[in-house]
């Protein structure tokens, strides 16, 4: 069974790395059923060191079936490849949606089949706070995407202007692979469409897809609004102090502070 996410060499040719991306992009988090932190296998820095150990690749093949996910970490991913020596051929398996758009802009040869498809949209992330921090969270995005359409643009190579880009990611656009190859994002169509049904079982694989996380933030989030509430009455229960030996027996931690932990490392721009 292929992995989710995968880096290996070709079976023909030591030189040649084989990627694979299918499933969501994503840096270490909180798991909020599990209550553990839960390092993840999509991160830019899983990937810098897997790509470490490979150090004479010559050609790297990036195979691409994703909804997307961390743009902090997709667009690293994406920098790594730019910055390598090696050539790099995409192939869109199934979908390379939202920053698994941008990976795939790192490609010196992106190829798409008939019924392979992109979806590209401005950046948002989940925000709390002032007035002033939400502005500033509006703020923030606006530079990430700023950022974030020079890959394109760069890969494009003139064949978009960049206002029409912009609207194609106000939009967000759903393009085929025609399209892509018409705004410069493709190099090839090929003329047989690809095989979805086993990408789609692997991506039915996926466990703390996109939805979820952003469920969890938002779940966190009123939970920490009301622990933060002020009482209106507080009934106090006396109880003899028990000496706690910090050597065996640490601190426990506090819903509050657990809450406010896991909230902390689940929030990320997508």
């Amino acid at each position: 069974m292929m992995k989710i996410w995968e880096l290996k060499q070709s079976k023909t040719d030591e030189s040649i790395l084989e990627m694979f991306i299918y499933g969501d992009v994503q840096g270490d988090y909180f798991d909020t059923f599990e209550w553990k932190d839960v390092e993840s296998e999509t991160s830019a820095n899983y990937f810098k060191n897997e790509l470490s150990k490979y150090p004479d690749t010559k050609q790297i093949n990036i195979f691409i079936n994703s909804y997307g996910g961390s743009v902090f970490e997709g667009t690293a991913i994406y920098s790594q490849l730019k910055r390598h020596t090696a050539q790099k051929t995409v192939y869109v398996d199934g979908f390379a949606c939202s920053v698994a758009s941008i990976i795939a802009m790192a490609g010196d040869k992106v190829v798409m089949p008939k019924n392979a498809m992109m979806m590209i949209h401005n950046a948002w992330n989940v925000s709390v706070g002032n007035s002033a921090q939400l502005r500033k969270s509006a703020d923030d995005l606006d530079v990430i995407m700023k950022g974030n359409r020079q890959a394109y643009l760069e890969k494009s190579n003139g064949k978009i202007t960049e206002e029409k880009l912009i609207e194609l990611l106000e939009n967000e656009t759903w393009l085929t692979a025609e399209q892509c190859v018409e705004y410069g994002f493709a190099d090839e169509v090929l003329s047989k469409d690809a095989d979805m049904s086993k990408a789609q079982q692997l991506l039915q694989k996926v466990n703390n897809t996109i939805e979820q996380k952003l469920s969890y933030n938002k779940a966190i989030s009123a939970q920490l609004k009301e622990l933060i509430k002020a009482p209106e009455k507080v009934e106090v229960m006396v109880e003899p102090i028990q000496k706690i030996d910090p050597v065996t027996e640490p601190v426990q931690q506090t819903n509050a502070e657990k809450l406010t932990e896991a909230f902390n490392k689940k929030t990320e721009v997508i």
